[in-house]
């Protein structure tokens, strides 16, 4: 052993995945990349691979197995294919972190696979917490596995943390999104192009738009509750347009405490990799000089429905936080791919959770069944 802590990315090719690449290569005498994964961005993981050598690569998508297996034939890094490939491969014995941040419900397996095998799990992929909240909970604590937060609103929360002092409110600060001055009107009529436009953060395509309907911050508020411990009433959603402040804990003596930082998803995910210790970086740091006035707004559940919808599938539990997300994952493809118009969004994911039987048992085989059910029906209403 090198003394390098050992990091599997599930998801290397996309937003988060990236960015904790360039963590790993600022503090290269601390971590390496040992696994490196994607979906269907064979090109940029072989690149990737044949930057950082890591263990072993895989590709979820099997048909693009040949063309990442020859391209890196030359190079002593096992390559494998397929869903199962990805529960397998955290198991490694030599793997001390894994890094969560595939994008959806493809992310649930293999982080179940990640806690049973003991590894610490630094947590970007939202969906699996909104679709398996109790279930992950429960595993990670019959196996003693620390997840930490790698969302910058749930890090923010996490930082602020005292132990020994209970939580009165979590007060999740939210941009806006691209949409937050738009009328009802205009919002019948916004764009794909439109949406992808985020205000402050670079994300990748699925996130921003869950962005600009707020289904990501309803997503945020499920993934608070099983990560916190506390209650819905207990999660306070503030729009903050400048995201400046990442989110904030209040105490039960009225003390607030606030995170603040550049919009920079690197410190969240180099937090989670050092947890407890801070390492020095090289990130922008705020000039409180050229700050502009801070503002907080009530977000309107009325224009952006998917925000109340999420409330209302935590309170009812059981699988329907799993329906939200399944009915949501296609809709929001079928915005991006063009298909219908950004109101319709909200009204596929409230007609699947009116429509898709509600089970109260929170299995991973009722959450794999409703998954299934979900897209067929959501994708009936398309």
């Amino acid at each position: 052993m090198n003394g390098k802590k050992r990091i599997a990315i599930l998801g290397s090719t996309g937003s988060i995945g990236t960015q904790a690449l360039e963590v790993i290569e600022e503090q290269g005498n601390l971590y390496e990349a040992y696994v490196l994964t994607a979906n269907n961005s064979t090109d940029k993981l072989i690149q990737q691979a044949r930057h950082h050598r890591p263990a072993a690569v895989v590709i979820a998508n099997e048909a693009h197995y040949t063309k990442v297996r020859e391209a890196l034939a030359d190079l002593p890094i096992k390559v494998y294919a397929g869903t199962d490939a990805l529960c397998q491969v955290v198991e490694d014995d030599n793997v001390d972190i894994v890094l969560a941040s595939m994008v959806g419900f493809a992310g649930l397996r293999p982080t179940i696979s990640a806690i049973k095998a003991g590894k610490m799990i630094a947590l970007a992929n939202k969906e699996t917490l909104v679709v398996a909240g109790e279930l992950i909970v429960r595993l990670a604590a019959e196996y003693q596995v620390p997840i930490l937060p790698v969302d910058s609103e749930h890090s923010a929360i996490f930082q602020c943390l005292e132990p020994g002092n209970r939580i009165e409110k979590i007060l999740l600060t939210c941009s806006g999104g691209p949409f937050r001055t738009f009328t009802e009107e205009e919002l019948q009529h916004v764009t794909k192009a439109h949406a992808l436009a985020h205000p402050t953060w670079n994300m990748g395509a699925k996130i921003t738009i869950d962005s600009a309907t707020l289904m990501n911050k309803g997503f945020e508020v499920i993934e608070a509750k099983w990560l916190f411990g506390v209650s819905p009433e207990q999660i306070q959603v503030i729009v903050h347009p400048q995201s400046v402040i990442h989110s904030m804990v209040q105490f039960e003596d009225g003390a607030v405490k606030a995170q603040l930082g550049m919009p920079d998803m690197r410190l969240p995910i180099q937090y989670a990799f050092s947890y407890p210790r801070r390492l020095k970086a090289s990130f922008d740091r705020i000039d409180f000089f050229k700050t502009k006035d801070l503002t907080f707004e009530q977000p309107d559940t009325k224009r952006f429905r998917c925000l109340a919808l999420a409330y209302v599938a935590l309170a009812r539990g059981g699988n329907m936080p799993c329906i939200v997300n399944a009915a949501n994952e296609i809709a929001n493809k079928a915005f991006i791919d063009d298909r219908i118009t950004f109101n319709r969004i909200s009204e596929i994911i409230e007609q699947s959770m009116a429509h898709i039987p509600f089970a109260a048992d929170t299995s991973l085989d009722t959450y794999m069944q409703t998954d299934k059910e979900t897209r067929k029906y959501a994708q009936s209403l398309i």
